[in-house]
């Protein structure tokens, strides 16, 4: 019994909490872009279907669109859950007031930084592969349509 109510009372990890929640939340922010990209990679979408999967996400014009922009209010509430939920979680330890402000702010600070760092280096990242990869394999699939079609 002592075991359990241990556990309960033992702070959470700064940098692991942050990590999944840092993660958690650029994941969830470029889903529009990694999940196509993924799917292309392993051969479970051509690249027709990849492309129009994330054109659901964007204008007419190549902008953000909403959906984008609905991904990325998911990850800032993520982000957002995951300080709170720290909060929540240290405030049941019995810790210096200061250790956990100076450990609120860090796992805040971690969670941004790590979140838009992700976010964006995984935008650049299905940018070029969407590029070099998907766009070939889409412009391949509609030459052998017409030639079907023909």
């Amino acid at each position: 019994m002592s075991d359990i109510k241990q556990k309960e009372e033992k702070q959470p990890g700064v940098f692991t909490w942050a990590m999944k929640y840092g993660v958690g939340a650029a994941l969830a922010g470029i889903l529009c872009c990694v999940a196509p990209a993924i799917l292309f990679m392993f051969g479970l979408m051509g690249g027709v279907y990849a492309i129009s999967f994330a054109n659901f996400f964007y204008a007419e014009d190549g902008s953000t669109g909403i959906g984008a922009w609905v991904l990325r209010g998911i990850a800032v509430l993520i982000g957002l859950f995951g300080i709170w939920r720290y909060r929540k979680k240290q405030n049941q330890c019995s810790i210096d007031p200061k250790r956990k402000r100076k450990n609120l702010i860090m796992v805040s600070l971690i969670i941004v930084l790590l979140g838009v760092g992700l976010f964006f280096t995984l935008d650049r990242l299905s940018a070029w592969y969407f590029d070099e990869y998907i766009v070939p394999a889409q412009q391949e699939e509609y030459k052998e349509m017409d030639e079907k079609n023909k």
